[in-house]
């Protein structure tokens, strides 16, 4: 009897449901490790993904987390995150923290110590100030020289539209144009390479919930500009009554369609996760067709899956996962559709 249940054990699939489960967007190993490991230690899942977040801010992950990458127009490091609880459904979130590294830490510090879910901007690194964040210079030797090559390239590219000077061409200042254009395309001004956010899931053994995200933002992206990311609902969303979800891309149109609250709300009804996955994408693809972006999703039984949009460039989605029949991260990829 015992032989027989060794083997059956042996031959499960790598990907069945199992708890705890820790599951990342991109190929961030470290990070799930971090997270897998403050798991192992006795850790709750939201100090499982703030860990898992900060260790890519430390790590500066694909230069799209943390201090040093995706300077703005002005060549500034600016950094935007959130964290949420599943249990209780708090919320913490920072957007356009400046001089402060550990963002994710801000951001579950928003939800512990006040009674808001989201603070921007300078005010934002004030309250990191007064609780005890150290204040720095974002800046990196590779910051400066991305956005001093960006001058030199006449800001190209930019964010900017119907405005005077014409901004494929000089930078600014600029000034509305009289005559609106109707854009070219619907693909978005994206770089894969140059927006990995994270997004991390935690999902204990008991089924608690929790997600968090971090970036540096779009590269050259207009100061005081907020992406998906730590936007609940679209950066990232948790509930412990169905599941997770986090998304990275292109955040300006994800934003729009809130894919990982419909994710998860998908669940909530019984969808299975590539499925919610899946559908959260074609939601947006419906009017981006090419636009950039991929979604994980997990249920509170540990099932998880993930999606992503087929454009030039960007065939495959690279994600991360550890639970029990893994015991240490595991990259996985899904074809995009």
């Amino acid at each position: 009897m015992i032989q027989r249940l060794f083997v059956i054990i042996c031959l499960l699939p790598l990907n069945q449901a199992a708890l705890p489960l820790v599951i990342n967007t991109w190929q961030f190993k470290n990070a799930a490790n971090a997270a897998w490991s403050t798991l192992q230690k006795g850790g709750s899942v939201l100090d499982a993904v703030e860990r898992g977040c900060a260790q890519c801010e430390l790590e500066q992950c694909d230069g799209s987390v943390g201090f040093g990458g995706s300077p703005d127009e002005r060549g500034e490091t600016t950094l935007d995150a959130m964290i949420m609880n599943g249990d209780t459904m708090g919320v913490g979130a920072v957007a356009d923290l400046r001089r402060v590294k550990n963002a994710v830490g801000v951001a579950r510090a928003v939800m512990e110590h006040t009674e808001h879910t989201f603070i921007v901007g300078e005010s934002a690194t004030i309250f990191a100030e007064n609780m005890g964040f150290v204040s720095e210079d974002l800046s990196t030797n590779k910051s400066i020289a991305i956005f001093s090559q960006w001058l030199q390239q006449n800001c190209q590219p930019n964010y900017r539209k119907n405005v005077f000077p014409d901004a494929s061409k000089s930078c600014g200042p600029y000034k509305p144009n009289a005559k609106l254009w109707k854009p070219k395309n619907l693909k978005g001004n994206f770089d894969p390479s140059s927006h990995d956010t994270i997004g991390m899931i935690a999902i204990g053994k008991n089924g608690q919930v929790a997600a968090a995200t971090s970036t540096n933002g779009a590269t050259h992206k207009i100061p005081g500009r907020v992406g998906d990311s730590p936007v609940a609902g679209a950066g990232a969303y948790a509930d412990s009554t169905a599941g997770g979800a986090a998304a990275t891309g292109d955040g300006d149109i994800m934003m729009r369609f809130l894919p990982s609250f419909l994710a998860v709300d998908l669940m909530r009804n019984g969808a299975q996760p590539t499925v919610a996955c899946k559908t959260a994408i074609s939601r947006i693809k419906k009017y981006y067709p090419d636009f950039f972006g991929a979604i994980i999703c997990a249920n509170t039984t540990g099932g998880y899956g993930a999606a992503c949009n087929k454009r030039t460039g960007f065939s495959q989605f690279p994600f991360m996962v550890v639970n029990p029949q893994t015991n240490q991260s595991q990259l996985q990829t899904v074809d995009c559709f």
